[in-house]
């Protein structure tokens, strides 16, 4: 499978996610971008989880009919996180340094999903759709 490179001008690969983008700043979306995918690509979708949660994976945001290779996007479909509500809910580790894994997949078609889907859903409805993925990685600790 092809391999997409995915960037931040906000944090490097492994480095530290700045707090405007976390519970304890403004709590919006990092920018992102990401190179082209392969021929065939019609749309974009995007997850966003912490797999260091103490009870598990915890999902930030999903999204998908993202139509560009940035972020922010006039056209996009937010669907439900681990709150149960739709939208980004940025990091909020509750004590340590949390990973965070920003995973872009490049897909052959929009998908139909209503906005109440989340993460399994759109990994299901994917299926025989994706075409490339790559991830960025970033970490938050809470300040005190």
């Amino acid at each position: 499978m092809a391999r997409l490179r995915v960037a931040s001008p906000a944090f490097a690969a492994g480095g530290g996610i700045p707090a405007q983008y976390t519970c304890q700043g403004q709590d919006t979306p990092p920018p992102l971008s990401w190179e082209a995918g392969p021929a065939g690509t019609v749309s974009y979708a995007l997850v966003v989880e912490d797999p260091d949660a103490p009870r598990g994976t915890w999902v930030h945001w999903v999204v998908w009919n993202i139509a560009g290779n940035a972020l922010p996007a006039t056209e996009l479909t937010e669907g439900r996180n681990s709150w149960g509500r739709s939208g980004y809910g940025g990091p909020c580790p509750p004590s340590g340094r949390h990973r965070y894994c920003f995973r872009v997949y490049a897909l052959s078609d929009r998908l139909g999903l209503p906005s109440t889907a989340g993460k399994e859903q759109l990994l299901a409805a994917m299926e025989g759709k994706l075409l490339a993925q790559g991830e960025l990685m970033g970490t938050y600790q809470k300040s005190k």
